[in-house]
């Protein structure tokens, strides 16, 4: 119950400080050529650095979300659960696993290694892929450092080491 308020209150609260249009973000929103592109105006804030909008535009629903499903978590929610319990892990771990992947293709599609390992400002222009492709990468990588993660969040639940719950 606690969530659910805290997060409507957070959802009501952005609506209002937005609609105001005077605080809560760098850029006011304004009318559009039609009502869709006034709702993408109206939700479109400041992500970095995050604005008060942005922080209430995101942290309300989700927390909304947790109230829902808390403790009603099935087998869907265990898998993320995993996810969850070592976030740091996988972030670390994930960047290494993109670069490698970027790394093999790029090769692969003739470019070389030599202009993806100076980072991410020397890749060639025409290299790159569509938004479908990148989601499927994307869900690959999340599936496919799964073990990982459990085995992570399974070591951290045995040993108890200070040093572990930092990663």
């Amino acid at each position: 119950k606690t969530l659910l308020r805290l997060g409507f209150g957070m959802t009501v609260l952005f609506i209002l400080v937005r609609a105001v249009n005077i605080y809560g973000d760098l850029l006011p929103w304004s009318a559009q050529k039609d009502a869709l592109f006034t709702f993408f105006s109206f939700i479109n804030t400041t992500k970095y650095p995050p604005s008060l909008d942005y922080l209430l535009m995101t942290l309300g629903p989700s927390i909304i979300l947790l109230g829902l499903v808390d403790r009603r978590i099935g087998s869907a929610g265990r898998f993320f659960v995993v996810y969850g319990r070592v976030p740091m892990f996988y972030y670390v771990v994930h960047i290494y696993v993109i670069h490698a992947l970027v790394v093999l293709v790029g090769a692969a599609q003739g470019y070389g290694f030599t202009p993806f390992l100076d980072g991410f400002f020397g890749f060639p222009e025409t290299f790159g892929f569509g938004l479908s492709t990148v989601y499927l990468v994307w869900i690959g990588v999340v599936l496919a450092l799964y073990p990982a993660c459990r085995w992570y969040a399974e070591l951290k639940h045995r040993r108890k080491y200070a040093f572990l719950s930092y990663l």
